[in-house]
């Protein structure tokens, strides 16, 4: 199994995890026999052609999927032996997403769409206003709390969606081509703000299929076929 970059021990471990998908013409094959082991605070970016497993293997980490077969288990907790209300506690409580699209709902202010997942969450509303604070000022949106999506940027709502990704505090971060739409200056300032998030201590697992973005982590898997062809540190 790949060892963990850190001296912590595994917050996220796979092992042979097998992924298969039926089709009319026989099963597809995203994950096949995966290992692999993320300590707690570090900065892993995925890569791989289309088709190499790169989104299943973050939506079986994000436990928005389940393995065929092998075992994932998340800060110990064995996820493929958990129901889907335990699954959903889970994901609430431990994981934050940012996807390639933002997916910000458009009819609510930015300070508004973060305290969606508060609402959800359980978390008492005297805890709200300091928590969207908190989290619009790290990523310098603080001043268009009360705009709504189609009044930022690309770049702005982007950075709005990782407020939101990071407002219940979880431990581990997914990023899905978080610069995949954007352009050049405000991808780096988006890759900077995980890489900031990173040597904080927060886990962060970023798929990108950008070489330069990827540099910005401390550990860079590449997918093949569905499986691991390289796993390498990086300075």
């Amino acid at each position: 199994m790949t060892a963990p970059a850190s001296g912590h021990g595994p917050l996220l471990a796979l092992a042979g995890v097998r992924r298969l998908y039926p089709r009319a013409a026989g099963e597809v094959v995203a994950l096949d026999g995966v290992d692999l082991e993320i300590a707690e605070g570090e900065f892993a970016a995925v890569m791989g052609p289309s088709g190499s497993g790169k989104s299943t293997l973050l939506g079986i980490l994000g436990c928005l999927d389940l393995p065929t077969s092998g075992e994932y288990r998340l800060a110990g907790t064995p996820v493929t032996e958990l129901d889907d209300g335990s699954l959903s506690r889970l994901r609430n409580r431990r994981i934050g997403f940012v996807f390639q699209a933002g997916h910000l709902l458009p009819r609510l202010s930015v300070e508004e769409n973060l305290a969606t997942p508060l609402a959800y969450g359980s978390v008492p509303e005297a805890e709200w206003p300091a928590r969207i604070r908190r989290c619009l000022e790290r990523v310098g949106l603080a001043h268009r709390a009360g705009h709504r999506p189609s009044e930022l940027s690309g770049g702005e709502a982007q950075r709005a969606a990782l407020a939101r990704a990071l407002v219940m505090e979880p431990s581990v971060l997914l990023a899905d081509e978080p610069t995949g739409n954007l352009d050049s200056e405000n991808g780096d300032q988006v890759a900077r703000l995980l890489e900031e998030l990173g040597a904080e201590g927060r886990t962060v697992v970023m798929v990108t299929h950008d070489e330069r973005i990827a540099r910005r982590a401390r550990r860079l898997v590449r997918l093949r076929d569905g499986r691991i062809d390289s796993d390498e540190g990086l300075a």
